[in-house]
């Protein structure tokens, strides 16, 4: 998963991030390190850093 790559890209923190999609900071600390979640979730994160949810699971 690409997640902190994309995050970092857009010069986000895991905090803003939570803030602009919903999903709470843990969650987001969770899946950087663990790499999976929920499909609803990776959806969220997704929109919000205005990226596919294949862009964002490759």
């Amino acid at each position: 998963m690409k997640l902190k790559e994309i995050r970092n890209s857009k010069n986000l923190t895991q905090k803003a991030l939570s803030e602009l999609s919903g999903v709470p900071k843990r969650t987001i600390e969770d899946l950087e390190r663990r790499g999976d979640g929920r499909v609803s979730t990776l959806i969220l994160l997704a929109d919000a850093l205005k990226v596919t949810l294949d862009e964002l699971c490759r």
